[in-house]
Formats: structure tokens, C-alpha cells, sequence
């Protein structure tokens, strides 16, 4: 099975990405990773962290002469920030001193801070904050990076926009650009409407301003996915289930919607359900068409061969620089919650780790029912399957 684990805290010396059971023979690139790592680091409101890192790769394994090697893919990401923290950070035994410098004992509201303490025992929330933080999707966004790599063997492309944000919404062209990213890309909030993104730029001057933050939601359009991946056998295989966990799992995402969403509860089934068509054509989705999509490319779990659309709704950032009441967790007593450096908002950066963690699940389905340890078996695979759906008649 294609899984991925990650390793390292924010102000350390530097993250890890470690991704297992890509097949051998992919041909892979540091650039591959470093471009989707560059684009993490993109948008409008973010903070002075961004202009200290400019994050690159190392291949520490699974990787020769340009092509991957079917054993685990070992990547390294360097926090150019670790050299203001060593002493902070330092993993050696403070002899002498019990006191650790830039403790944080006044948990924010919001945050993981004061759970983490009590679930893990801790007198200084840095020790939960340092992995919590969202600089550890930068490790994910490189796993990301290689399944995307991976689907475009097979024509899958990966994109995303923001829809809203900070109350502004952003309207949805009648028809999406062919290339999603090279147009999300050119606006510094990776929106398409110019109008709503000039609003958004002024409500996140007035919230930096405020001392506050803001959130919004970042669609992904997943295109060129077979009808079959996933499956509605058992809870756990379901597509739609799988990609929802992944969204969720994105650090201060607080609800993800599919295709329709939350709206499909308001409507008659007449007005949710995606009628069909025969289009000799579309061979991946079996030689049939949608006339609509509102069902976001999956249904009963199953990829149904339309677009994957999928909607990840990001709450504002925890650490305000104008702090919310808290308490001193030495004393009990009331206090301001520690105010760090931190960003407006990344709802632009979030959409690009909701890309990463699609191309994850979608490429993890995708060699779940394919198979194959290289990429010409997966591919002959494929190939076979897509042949398939062409000669297949009615029974």
C-alpha cells in the first residue's frame, strides 16, 4: 500500500517526508517536489516565516539516476529558520538550567496548546506547538508532489482555488481554465474572480491592521480519474471517505464538501442527482457522460470517471498578535495567550496541501486497483482495464 509518514518540528533543523510503495521507474526529479513546495509558499497575508525559508528537497533514497526505485522515497526539507532556533530547539539536556528559553505556558485559544500539555503531560506548550504547527505540511506537500508525478503517467491533473475568504466570496467561471494552477497561480490569493480578490486583499490589510486573522475555503478539481477507484464494499474503501479524512487532517480545516456538499441537503433529488448520457468518447468514465456534476466525481464511493471536486474550509489562524484571554498555566490565573509570529492567513497555502493530500489518496486508489512494482506493469494494467471499459457491452 502507498502511505506516507513525516517527521520533524518547526523550528528544527529540518523536516522529513518519507513515502512508501511508489512503484519503480518513475522518472523524478528534485524540481518536481521544489515547484509544489515554492507554491506552499505563495499568497497574500502570510508572514515573515515565508521570507526566511525557500524550501527545496533532498533525495536522501528511493531515487537514482532520475528515476524512483520501488524501496522508500526519503526526502529532506531544511529549515533555514533552525539557526535563530538551535538553542531554543536544542535536543540536548539543559544540565544546570531547568528552565527552557521561550517557553510557553499561556495556551491559545484555538490551538492544540492546552490539550496537548495535559494529553502528553507537558509544562511547555512548545513541545506540542513545534509539530502541531503547519509548518509540517510542507513534508506532506513533497509527498503530494511524487503521486502527482505519478498521475500524470496516466493524464490526472491537480488543481485548486479560493472560493472565499475572510466573508468575501469568489465566483466560479462558467468555464474553469485548462490549465487551473497557471491561473490560480497568477493572483496572490489564487483566486479567479479580480474583483473579489481585490476586496480580500483589503479585508486582510484591516485584519493584520486589527491584530486579527482570517479564514476561507480553496476548491480542488481533480481531472482524468478512471470510473472504479475506490470502492463501496466496506467503509473504509471509500473514495469520498478517504479524501474527506485527508482534507480534515490539514492543520485548522474545520469541514470538508464534495461535488454539491451542504447544499444537496437543501434541494430536491431532481436537482442533486447527475443524469447520464452515452458518450462513446469518454471511455475512462465507461463510455458515458454526466450532463451535470454534482456529485463531485464519486458516488456510492466509487470514482465515477468526471471531474473530483472537493471544497476544504479553513477557520482563521489561532495566533492573533492582538491575543485572547487564556490562562497562566503556573498560576491559574487569567492572562493574554502568547503571541508568536504567524501569518493573516493561508488560506492560499492550504489549498495547495489539499491538492497534495488528493494526489495522495487518488494515486493510493490508483495503485490499489491497479497495481504493478513498476510503472510499465501499473501502466500495461491500466491500459488493459481502460481497453476494457471500450470493448464492454451491455449484459
Amino acid at each position: 500500500m502507498l502511505r506516507f509518514t513525516t517527521a520533524g518540528e518547526s523550528h528544527g533543523p529540518a523536516l522529513v517526508s518519507i513515502l512508501e510503495g511508489m512503484v519503480a521507474g518513475l522518472p523524478l526529479v528534485a524540481a518536481d517536489v521544489d515547484a509544489d513546495l515554492s507554491r506552499r509558499q505563495q499568497g497574500y497575508g502570510r508572514g515573515r516565516r515565508m521570507k526566511i525559508e525557500s524550501d527545496h528537497t533532498e533525495f536522501l533514497s528511493g531515487v537514482r539516476a532520475g528515476e524512483t526505485l520501488g524501496s522508500p522515497i526519503a526526502m529532506l526539507i531544511q529549515n533555514r529558520d533552525w539557526k535563530n532556533w538551535q538553542e531554543i530547539m536544542d535536543p540536548a539536556p539543559r544540565d544546570g538550567d531547568p528552565n527552557r528559553q521561550r517557553a510557553v505556558t499561556r495556551p491559545r485559544p484555538g490551538h492544540v496548546d492546552l490539550s496537548g500539555m495535559l494529553k502528553y503531560d507537558r509544562d511547555d506548550a512548545r513541545d506540542v506547538l513545534e509539530r502541531a504547527s503547519a509548518r509540517e505540511t510542507t513534508a506532506r506537500v513533497a509527498a503530494g508532489a511524487v503521486c502527482r508525478r505519478f498521475l500524470r503517467e496516466f493524464g490526472v491533473t491537480l488543481g485548486s482555488h479560493i472560493v472565499h475568504l475572510g466573508g468575501v466570496d469568489a465566483r466560479r467561471p462558467d468555464k474553469m481554465p485548462a490549465d487551473l494552477n497557471a491561473a490560480a497561480d497568477a493572483s496572490p490569493l489564487r483566486t479567479l474572480d479580480g474583483a473579489a480578490e481585490k476586496e480580500m486583499m483589503a479585508r486582510i490589510d484591516a485584519a493584520k491592521a486589527d491584530g486579527n486573522t482570517l479564514g476561507g475555503i480553496a476548491e480542488v478539481v481533480c481531472g482524468g480519474v478512471p470510473v472504479g477507484l475506490g470502492s463501496h464494499v466496506s467503509w473504509d474503501r471509500k473514495l469520498d471517505g478517504r479524501l474527506a479524512a485527508a482534507l480534515m487532517s490539514i492543520p485548522a480545516v474545520k469541514a470538508v464538501e464534495i461535488g454539491l456538499g451542504v447544499e444537496c441537503a437543501r434541494r430536491k433529488g431532481s436537482d442533486v442527482h447527475d443524469e447520464i448520457d452515452p458518450d462513446e468518447g469518454n471511455v475512462k468514465a465507461g463510455r458515458v457522460r454526466r450532463r451535470t456534476n454534482r456529485a463531485g466525481g464519486m458516488e456510492g464511493g466509487i470514482s465515477n470517471g468526471e471531474q473530483i471536486v472537493l471544497r476544504a474550509s479553513m477557520k482563521p489562524i489561532s495566533t492573533l498578535m492582538r491575543p485572547l484571554g487564556t490562562i497562566e498555566m503556573k498560576t491559574r490565573e487569567p492572562a493574554q495567550a502568547v503571541a508568536e509570529r504567524s501569518d493573516v492567513t493561508a488560506v492560499p497555502a492550504m489549498g495547495v496541501i489539499a491538492e497534495a493530500m488528493t494526489a495522495f489518496v487518488v494515486a493510493q486508489a490508483f495503485l490499489e486497483k491497479f497495481g504493478g512494482d513498476s510503472l510499465g506493469e501499473t501502466r500495461r494494467n491500466y491500459e488493459n482495464y481502460v481497453a476494457g471499459l471500450s470493448g464492454r457491452h451491455g449484459r
